[in-house]
């Protein structure tokens, strides 16, 4: 294949990104925006009632953050100007026919303007409802899709979806598609029509005026519902579920259109650019960290030998772009999925994590409220499910223990402690039971699509510096200990 320079390819395109306020959408656009400022136009779709709102959630959500200082620095007393010539910002919904656009003005714009879609839209939560997370995971790549099939210039869609779509397989996992109605445990019916009737049935069971619920009972009967369903056909949790459904209907459903998928692992903070160490939110493995530092977590629940698959959000996006640029420059290129992480390459281990934690916080302690430094220490390690239930089971029973010889006079005060605490053990054994999977994971995933894509990039010597993501590059101990855990600190603590 005769690789062409990305720039070039992003020169005057006009590139459609949906869920634009989300971690890795606003690190695409920053870096399209930064390295390739004659791109023509990005379309940005996000929720919102109107243009006045979807303008104030960009300007609040996207441009004020501190990921594009950078930008605004390069670009100087131009950056507004620049931000209102290159930017189309508009209220939609990917879980609606034409997105949710109901400017047909603005929609038959982007139909007849569109070279490029980055489907970035999505619900992460692990433990979300099962109807928001089949309607955006699952549905909204269908009308993506849809829409994609209406543009008459379309050169490539790309879906970022996620590597554990591959739910708890073992070894060497592949960049295989997810086949239409294909369980991971062997089970027959799945059906993606017959789920969308069976979640409209519970919804119906559970309305209001059917039953006595509350309106958070109804979100966790919801929930439930969502895990039931996953690990009904073998998948763990209902994100991975509703996202391996997404990818089944883009491969069955996309007939002519270039469709690229992309499976990251585990995302994490900025290694490079467009500064070291951004990241939004607390990230699926930076929970752990924040509670160490903070003097909460005591054990940690889990196989220290374990690979824990994590790859820094620049590298993700420069792999994004460069799918991008690649697969819209030649259609008909045979690979259509990269996975995109560490462990087949340049793995790190749940030990490594630990050590690299204690020995940031106890250089550098968490202040707590009332200006002392928490000490951490070497957390105890439960190495299985038992041992963790044993674990909880000898808290809570001293706990109780400890009600007994407490006088008459203040039960009614520890009752109300004994719920709480009642309520936070069911919790935390829930959060455990949705992480379980990824804390003993024996899965290992294959990126030879991703390695492809690296050396012939390599061999060209084309932009290798500017769109670089060969996670063997990265110094993993240097990345923990000055780039990662501090950028937590900074923008994730509070």
């Amino acid at each position: 294949m005769e690789l062409e320079s990305v720039l070039k390819f992003l020169e005057n395109k006009t590139i459609l990104v949906t869920g634009a306020t989300g971690f890795l959408a606003k690190i695409f656009v920053e870096k399209i925006l930064r390295v390739q400022p004659n791109v023509k136009k990005l379309y940005l779709l996000l929720r919102a009632s109107d243009v006045k709102s979807a303008t104030q959630r960009l300007n609040t959500e996207i441009l004020n953050k501190d990921l594009f200082k950078v930008l605004k620095e390069k670009m100087g007393g131009n950056f507004n100007n620049f931000v209102g010539e290159k930017i189309c910002v508009m209220g939609g919904d990917i879980t609606c026919e034409d997105l949710g656009v109901e400017d047909s003005n603005l929609r038959q714009q982007m139909l007849t303007q569109l070279d490029a879609i980055v489907n970035l839209a999505a619900t992460t939560n692990f433990d979300e409802r099962y109807d928001v997370s089949l309607y955006l995971n699952t549905m909204g790549p269908k009308y993506v899709l849809n829409f994609a099939k209406q543009c008459t210039k379309l050169k490539v869609l790309v879906h970022v979806s996620t590597a554990y779509v591959a739910g708890e397989k073992e070894g060497v996992i592949v960049e295989s598609p997810c086949e239409m109605g294909e369980s991971l445990n062997g089970a027959i019916g799945l059906d993606i029509n017959n789920e969308l009737n069976l979640l409209q049935q519970k919804l119906k069971q559970l309305q209001p005026n059917n039953s006595d619920l509350t309106n958070s009972q109804i979100t966790l009967a919801m929930k439930d519902f969502g895990l039931q369903r996953a690990k009904e056909f073998g998948w763990p949790n209902t994100y991975v579920f509703t996202k391996a459904m997404g990818e089944m209907i883009l491969e069955e459903e996309k007939a002519n259109i270039n469709v690229v998928i992309l499976r990251p692992t585990i995302v994490t903070s900025t290694y490079k650019e467009p500064f070291p160490g951004w990241v939004e939110g607390i990230r699926t493995i930076d929970s752990m960290a924040v509670g160490y530092a903070k003097g909460k977590l005591t054990c940690f629940l889990g196989d220290l030998e374990s690979i824990v698959d994590v790859i820094p959000a620049d590298y993700v996006v420069n792999a994004i772009v460069v799918a991008m640029a690649v697969h819209g420059n030649d259609p008909y290129l045979n690979r259509k999925i990269y996975q995109v992480g560490s462990s087949m390459r340049n793995p790190v281990k749940y030990r490594e994590l630990q050590e690299f934690g204690y020995r940031y916080f106890s250089m550098k302690p968490w202040i707590n409220k009332d200006g002392k430094p928490i000490k951490v220490q070497k957390v105890t390690i439960l190495s299985d499910m038992e041992s963790f239930q044993r674990y909880m089971t000898i808290r809570y029973l001293l706990f109780l223990k400890g009600l007994e010889l407490v006088n008459n006079a203040f039960c009614q005060y520890f009752q109300g402690t004994y719920l709480h605490l009642s309520r936070k053990i069911k919790y935390v054994m829930r959060l455990v039971e949705l992480y379980r999977p990824y804390l003993f994971f024996k899965g290992v995933f294959d990126d030879i699509n991703t390695e492809r894509l690296i050396m012939e990039r390599k061999e060209s010597g084309i932009e290798t510096d500017i769109f670089y993501f060969d996670a063997k590059t990265i110094n993993w101990e240097e990345y923990f200990l000055t780039v990662h855990v501090p950028g937590i600190v900074k923008y994730v603590f509070k």
